[in-house]
């Protein structure tokens, strides 16, 4: 089963987004293949759902911030090789003949091509060397976790077809023409399969390394999947992974809390810990590494979020249907598949406080009694939670106070039990002189 998590999920929580700098995914991209890159971005679209593949890739993965290493190539070098590996194939008179051709070609009207090709494989020959190299090095560790890869790609490279590649090669002087010829046949068609495997291996270690080293520069810890029947979440210092100087908090759910009602001031920091809940639960199914200090979490099915949910003028929704309409995908799916993890900021925003007081206390109350999940739903209508105590036991209540400071607000960003009775809204519009400067105007 796919892990579950919708566009709207995905935009809520900034996880996506090559070309966005403020994205979890460019937080990790700092591979060095094209290859490398792709699969970061298969990672990024297709989640876990199984605890021991996840734990797994956290094994694998982890294994690059104890054993502290780089690929033994640089991007243009590296792309160099894979586009010689890919540009020919054919037999071995076929190999000849082309070769032969570029030659002849080059020396008739002056051109560079068979220079440049032998300057490839030359490259091409000087990498993979350096790549057996490393190989090596990782196969005399006895911890390193890709013994049969690391064994077959030694196969294959110090195997008899491949001897020469033991040979040193001098840049500045060439190769006769046969030579050439085998070497290039040896690359491009007899061994073309096993190096395609090899440097699919290299894609793997290039994603491994390079968000092994984002784990170690921010101190990010490992997770651990639990199987989904435990049903338990449990992270301590939790913070944000994008932001500087985040504040830490806890977070954890069971089958007898299920669900964290979440008030406090507007800027008191409930949106963030939501967004950095999800950022974790969806990078943990990765088997990636997360911002806290520690988390076990048993598997969930998925996760939905409604954070940043706006009006649709496509379909001539307002902006209540639009919340009406998300609440009813997550009550669909809940439905459907069981075992999710849902986050609802401000639910009802865009319909009169009384309407939204009704909505927001039977959503709360009907979703608390769906053990198998997980909800935490925050809300500016605190007397929601007041009625919700006393109807549902799994509700966990939790809030982001505010200090003042004289007639400042000021906020700690660290949860607390309990609801807010927070009420700075009309403060901070006196402090800002909005209405002095309405008045002023005309």
């Amino acid at each position: 089963m796919s892990f579950i998590a919708d566009k709207q999920t995905l935009d809520d929580l900034g996880i996506l987004g090559k070309y966005k700098s403020y994205s979890v995914f460019n937080l990790f991209n700092h591979t060095i293949t094209d290859g490398g890159q792709q699969l970061l971005t298969q990672f990024f679209k297709t989640p876990l759902t199984d605890a021991a593949r996840i734990n797994e890739r956290v094994r694998l993965i982890s294994y690059f911030t104890i054993k502290t290493t780089a690929l033994p190539f640089s991007a243009e070098v590296f792309h160099t090789m894979e586009d010689y590996l890919r540009s020919g194939g054919g037999s071995l008179l076929e190999t000849a003949w082309s070769t032969v051709v570029k030659k002849l070609h080059s020396r008739l009207v002056g051109g560079e091509e068979d220079r440049q090709q032998e300057n490839a494989l030359k490259q091409t020959i000087q990498t993979l060397q350096a790549i057996h190299g490393f190989m090596n090095k990782l196969q005399q560790d006895a911890d390193n976790p890709f013994k049969e890869q690391l064994k077959k790609v030694h196969a294959v490279l110090s195997g008899k077809e491949m001897q020469w590649l033991q040979e040193s090669v001098d840049a500045t002087r060439s190769q006769s023409l046969w030579k050439q010829v085998k070497q290039a046949h040896c690359l491009r068609t007899r061994k073309y399969k096993d190096l395609k495997e090899l440097l699919q291996l290299l894609y793997e270690f290039d994603v491994y390394i390079a968000v092994a080293g984002v784990a170690v520069a921010r101190g990010f810890c490992f997770p651990q999947a639990l199987p989904a029947t435990e049903n338990n979440i449990r992270i301590t210092g939790l913070y944000h992974p994008l932001l500087d100087q985040a504040v830490a908090n806890p977070a954890y759910f069971n089958g007898q809390h299920n669900m964290v009602f979440l008030t406090g001031a507007n800027m008191a920091g409930k949106s963030t810990y939501m967004k950095s809940f999800g950022i974790a639960l969806y990078l943990a199914h990765m088997g990636f590494p997360v911002a806290a200090a520690d988390m076990k979490f048993s598997v969930k099915n998925g996760i939905f979020t409604t954070i940043n949910i706006s009006d649709d003028l496509k379909h001539g929704y307002s902006h209540f249907y639009a919340e009406v309409l998300r609440v009813k995908t997550v009550a669909e799916t809940i439905r459907a598949t069981g075992n999710l993890v849902v986050i609802f900021d401000e639910l009802f925003k865009g319909t009169n406080v009384k309407d939204a007081y009704d909505a927001t206390l039977s959503i709360a109350e009907a979703l608390a009694a769906k053990r198998n999940c997980c909800f935490i739903i925050s809300t500016h209508i605190t007397e929601v939670g007041t009625a919700l105590r006393e109807r549902r036991p799994s509700v966990r209540f939790l809030y982001m106070p505010t200090v003042m400071q004289g007639e400042v607000p000021a906020y700690t960003y660290q949860l607390q039990e309990g609801i807010s009775t927070d009420r700075q809204g009309m403060m901070i519009i006196e402090n800002e002189k909005i209405i002095e400067l309405i008045r002023l105007v005309g």
